[in-house]
């Protein structure tokens, strides 16, 4: 029987928009972390408590007496592969022997805190093993010594937690676990980690005072199993329903759409939302810097880039290679995490030999976003700029006091100039002033199904209708569609439109 358990239930968080009235706790790893989450009176702020078992003088010095001893013969490597379950026992029949050996008297209670710490120092992240765990939690950011940790929550953003490192060598020691976590190497004459845990979140860190003042630094960006869905994007006010309605069309009729925005502005989360709608039975390729694309579908094949072993770059494997590798691999899709250089030319090429194409960009508007891909280091050609239908544009967004991220614009690229210049028209637009979502009828991506499928623009504005009542109507229902359910919703409505929309009342 497992000891700690980290299937935890994901709480439904309330934001409040007076801080001051924030007081909420929920499980990390049951029964021994918490996470609390409230408004310190004295700080005059909100921070996040990582709250875990209290040990008192005696247990203190028990557990650094025991860790001591089982460092010396514990083979973390040999579990590494195997479940919690696997490596907890492993840890119990290890931490039982040395107990019964050394002659300890040590109570159930005690040896049950002390086995948490053991097990979350050995085979965990030492005290953001919890943080680790919180669904909520987007990213983690400690730079240096005797400086709090922040973190980045899903509903209140930034927020410091109570957690800190004061010591240097016990901090270098934590980003030497995370480099080893990642399969790296960092040390003073390679100071620098860039590199994925086996959960899939990105770790960047520093390790010398000479690259960070402040010594040895970690930034992770966490690696969600579970990704919003499309519907809980509306639920959120990120987008409107007819706004999604259009962006599954575009999916279906394999159009090529880019998403941008600015850091963490949510290209990401709308990247995976709309994989949703692609048609069950297409083969789909998708390339990343990080895993982050979750997909429930069989025909997927996930790539992910691989950075240079050693300093020099050797084992290397970057986004460039991995997508002129896909166009030989049949994709009827080919997602690609973020375009920044050289890999948009291949890409773009694939567009204009057929592949659907979906990816991210950073920029703010349509304009950058043009700019960018004709200007170095990208330099693509017009003709090739032409390929694109559509950019979608996310932003930061602060609403009634809360900080929230929307689907700004979407604009459809008409035509782009030999001398640079281009033509465009925008038919979904958010207004700040009133938080509101408009739509004008009007749209060129309609045209372009017509001319590609055949299928006249009035039977496509009555089905984009019918799948705008249908999200609506799946909205309402709410929790009763859950990530794997709604997937199955959306290929039950291809395989069977009638049948889907009949189920939710829609005539």
């Amino acid at each position: 029987m497992s000891r700690l358990n980290y299937n935890v239930r994901v709480p439904t968080i309330q934001f409040s928009p007076d801080r001051t009235l924030i007081d909420i706790r929920y499980p990390l790893i049951a029964p021994y972390a918490n996470a609390h989450i409230y408004w310190d009176q004295k700080q005059g702020e909100v921070v996040y408590d990582l709250e875990e078992p209290i040990l008192d003088q005696s247990e203190l010095e028990l557990l650094d007496k025991l860790e001591s001893s089982l460092r010396e013969m514990i083979n973390v490597s040999t579990v590494m592969s195997q479940d919690g379950q696997d490596s907890e026992t492993y840890l119990d029949k290890l931490l039982r022997l040395v107990i019964s050996e050394s002659a300890l008297e040590v109570s159930e209670e005690s040896y049950d805190k002390i086995f948490y710490f053991l097990y979350r120092n050995f085979f965990g992240l030492n005290e953001i093993e919890g943080l680790m765990h919180d669904y909520f939690i987007e990213d983690i950011q400690c730079n240096g010594i005797g400086q709090p940790v922040f973190i980045v929550h899903r509903i209140f953003r930034n927020i410091k937690t109570k957690l800190q490192f004061n010591d240097m060598e016990k901090l270098a020691s934590f980003v030497e676990k995370l480099a080893q976590k990642c399969g790296r190497y960092i040390s003073y004459a390679s100071p620098v980690l860039d590199g994925t845990l086996p959960d899939g979140s990105r770790v960047n860190a520093t390790y010398s005072k000479d690259i960070t003042s402040r010594g040895p630094t970690f930034t992770i960006r966490k690696f969600t199993k579970t990704p919003w869905t499309p519907i809980q994007l509306v639920g959120f006010g990120t987008l409107s329903p007819e706004m999604l309605a259009y962006l599954w069309m575009m999916m279906q009729y394999k159009l090529n759409v880019l998403i941008a925005g600015g850091t963490g502005s949510g290209k990401t989360t709308l990247l995976n939302a709309i994989a949703f709608f692609i048609p069950p039975e297409a083969r789909v390729v998708s390339i990343e810097d990080t895993r982050e694309l979750n997909l429930s579908r069989e025909n997927w094949l996930p790539s992910v880039v691989r950075t240079g072993i050693t300093a020099g770059g050797v084992g290397e494997v970057d986004m460039f290679s991995l997508l002129r590798a896909s166009f030989r691999q049949l994709p009827d899709y080919v997602i690609v995490g973020e375009v920044r250089g050289q890999e948009a030319s291949v890409l773009f090429q694939g567009m204009a030999s057929g592949h659907a194409s979906i990816s991210t960009i950073h920029a703010d508007s349509v304009e950058t976003v043009i700019r960018r891909l004709e200007t170095p280091p990208i330099e693509l050609s017009p003709t090739l700029v032409n390929e694109l239908d559509a950019v979608a544009i996310m932003a930061h967004a602060v609403v009634n006091g809360k900080e929230t991220r929307k689907l700004r614009e979407i604009v459809e690229v008409i035509n782009v100039n030999p001398d640079g210049t281009f033509q465009t028209n925008t038919p979904f637009i958010w207004d700040p002033a009133r938080d509101k979502f408009f739509y004008k009828r009007e749209n060129h991506v309609f045209k372009k199904i017509e001319q590609k499928n055949g299928i006249a623009v009035q039977k496509l504005q009555e089905d984009f209708d019918l799948r705008v009542k249908l999200i609506y109507e799946i909205y309402k229902r709410g929790k009763e569609v859950d990530f794997d359910s709604l997937q199955r919703l959306i290929n039950d409505y291809y395989r069977d439109p009638k049948e889907v929309l009949s189920r939710f009342g829609i005539a």
